[in-house]
């Protein structure tokens, strides 16, 4: 795992998820094998048949040379045909939104978990967090119950 964007989870509702390689620089590669990236500001579109990452903040290689990356450059993603194609009906019928969900390597290769994604409202938002702080009150309790504590 190279990079997660967890605050895209909060914000939008995951509708779908597909795994896209990137087609990166040789610098690009170095900086991500260190494990420096950020996809809070991510998001993809969809030009001419083709799918791109924008606002991923990939540092410059500190070893590069003139042959250095743009840190904020935009990557081209690659997917099957059939699967863009899917994505261009659902993106321009409902609103859907696709947002970089996690950036990890793959038999050596990078990958991007691309989300299709729908915006959450504030109140989706506050009831989720209630049910995550039920869940987690609900665990304890059973905690303390298997080692026999009632407190």
């Amino acid at each position: 795992m190279i990079a997660q964007n967890k605050k895209a989870r909060h914000d939008y509702a995951i509708v779908d998820k597909y795994e896209c390689g990137v087609v990166l620089m040789g610098t690009e590669v170095k900086s991500l094998r260190q494990g420096r990236a950020s996809l809070v500001d991510g998001f993809a579109t969809i030009d001419g048949g083709e799918v791109y990452l924008h606002g991923v903040h990939i540092p410059e290689y500190e070893m590069g040379s003139w042959t250095n990356h743009t840190p904020r450059r935009v990557r081209k993603l690659l997917l099957h045909k059939g699967e863009i194609l899917r994505l261009i009906g659902k993106t321009k019928e409902s609103g859907l939104t696709l947002v970089p969900l996690s950036m990890y390597f793959s038999d050596g290769k990078v990958k991007v978990e691309l989300a299709l994604a729908r915006g959450k409202k504030s109140y989706d938002k506050r009831q989720d967090l209630a049910k995550r702080d039920a869940d987690r009150d609900i665990q304890q309790a059973l905690g303390r119950r298997a080692k026999g504590r009632t407190d």
